[in-house]
């Protein structure tokens, strides 16, 4: 299925009429375990898609949040190869919910692109966000996504101008993932004013959904970004649960679960009609 399920899932939101909810979790963090119980509950709890990182020992893009995760993941073992097990894992359960791989070039280059294509795909994945890629230097990774029906999906920033969009868009398929915020993950907030025009920017260039990451943290937030994007990320702040569980020596999937359902009410009402 890949791609074809991101494209199933954006089209039956487009029928709902409400913005996707779009969870980021990371592979390893605090152990395999806790990470395919936290990914079996998130459709539950009102992840429409998932992005799942796989840990790396110089995520650049990311802030002290998930740069500590990625840390945690690596402690614990957890490899590229492992983070297809947890996806073939939880597709032993769920058929339907995308799951979109996040991380960094380096490993897939160990790999080999048209080898870890074909094994991404066979677990179960459905596309691939590659922070540290940029499109100039994408065509041979893109043609292995393509050859197996993958999306390479990539990121805009509120720098990124009109003629560095048409590039940056030419080979995307599944969504754009629209950074909200100059800078690295976790740190500042979303300003749902800023972000309306540049998601209809982007949409209108692609031909993509938007989804709309970094700086989503409240429901109120989630809230107001979900009534001008096609999807709202969430993703230090569910990172932030799993610390907190760990330092309170608490189940970090319960927390984490429990944030996710917060975030999705709000998502899910955004658009509802509001009472006089």
């Amino acid at each position: 299925m890949t791609v074809s399920r991101i494209d199933a899932r954006f089209g039956a939101l487009k029928a709902e009429g409400r913005a996707g909810f779009v969870t980021y979790v990371m592979a390893g963090d605090p152990s395999a375990q806790a990470t395919l119980e936290i990914l079996r509950g998130l459709p539950g709890a009102g992840a429409d898609l998932i992005e799942l990182g796989f840990p790396f020992s110089d995520p650049m893009a990311e802030g002290p949040t998930i740069q500590r995760a990625a840390a945690r993941g690596l402690k614990s073992g957890m490899t590229v190869r492992g983070t297809l097990d947890l996806v073939r894992a939880f597709r032993e359960g769920d058929a339907d919910t995308p799951v979109i791989l996040m991380g960094y070039l380096n490993p897939l280059e160990t790999w080999g692109h048209a080898a870890f294509a074909r094994d991404a795909a066979a677990a179960g994945v459905d596309g691939l966000i590659v922070v540290d890629c940029p499109p100039e230097e994408a065509g041979p990774l893109t043609d292995a996504l393509d050859a197996e029906g993958l999306a390479l999906i990539r990121l805009a920033t509120p720098t990124t101008d009109d003629a560095r969009l048409k590039i940056v868009t030419a080979r995307t398929s599944g969504f754009v993932y629209y950074v909200s915020v100059a800078g690295v993950t976790g740190v500042k907030e979303a300003d749902a004013d800023a972000v309306a025009p540049a998601v209809a920017r982007v949409r209108a260039a692609s031909g993509l959904p938007v989804a709309v990451g970094f700086g989503i943290k409240t429901p109120q937030r989630a809230a107001e970004v979900a009534r001008v994007a096609d999807a709202v990320v969430a993703g230090s702040v569910l990172v932030d649960e799993v610390a907190a569980a760990i330092a309170a020596g608490a189940d970090p999937t319960a927390r984490v679960l429990d944030k996710v359902r917060a975030l999705a009410d709000a998502v899910r009402g955004a658009r509802a009609p509001q009472m006089a």
